[in-house]
């Protein structure tokens, strides 16, 4: 059963390679400077294959009709993409506190097994199902966003780069805590869970260093 759901973590661990950051890049202005320079290309030339099922040019939303490929839709699909990133940046912040709650937590329980105290196990459990929703939610808001006017082309290493490769170390291993929390004490989900918190923090502090 362990290996069924580990076969799952690394399937899903790396068709995530692609998360979207938040980089505070004004999509409005974007879009009407392209238009000015009549460069106007409705869809990037590349998309992560969830923006791809839902708002590319075959995609779900184009298919039903809920909002075909023209320009003015574009222009809503850019400012709908801008209100998700910022949700997804301020949950972001949500699971960082909640992840440093539930450190505290997690170090305090595994200090009371000695002594045979589980009193905060429930405590524990309810921070890790909030952070367990917090920290899903927004990745579906960066996932499932509109994609931008174009596809970033920087060449070399910069923060989105290493966000990026962060969340293909962060987003397993939450699924990997989570796996394994039915003992909360066991190495193994306090390893999964240590990977998780350092690997997220690295990667929020790579979006808030801009280089």
């Amino acid at each position: 059963m362990l290996y069924n759901r580990l076969k799952i973590i690394l399937i899903i661990g790396l068709i995530i390679p692609n998360l979207q950051s938040v980089t505070g890049q004004d999509f409005l202005d974007e879009f009407e400077s392209l238009i000015n320079e009549e460069k106007i290309e409705l869809l990037p030339e590349k998309m992560i294959f969830t923006q791809k099922i839902l708002w590319g040019e075959s995609g779900i939303l184009r298919k039903v009709g809920a909002s075909n490929l023209t320009l003015e839709n574009r222009e809503k699909e850019l400012i709908i993409r801008e209100k998700m990133l910022k949700a997804h940046q301020i949950l972001g912040y949500v699971t960082f506190a909640g992840m440093i709650a539930q450190g505290i937590l997690g170090g305090k329980l595994y200090q009371g097994k000695k002594n045979g105290d589980y009193s905060l196990y429930e405590t524990h459990k309810t921070v890790g199902k909030i952070v367990t929703a917090t920290y899903f939610t927004g990745a579906g808001l960066s996932l499932f966003s509109p994609p931008p006017l174009v596809s970033r082309k920087d060449e070399g290493i910069n923060n989105i780069k290493i966000h990026k490769v962060l969340a293909n170390i962060h987003v397993p291993a939450m699924i990997l805590t989570n796996v394994l929390s039915k003992d909360v004490n066991s190495d193994a989900h306090r390893a999964a869970a240590y990977t998780a918190f350092a690997s997220y923090s690295f990667a929020m502090l790579s979006i808030i260093i801009d280089f």
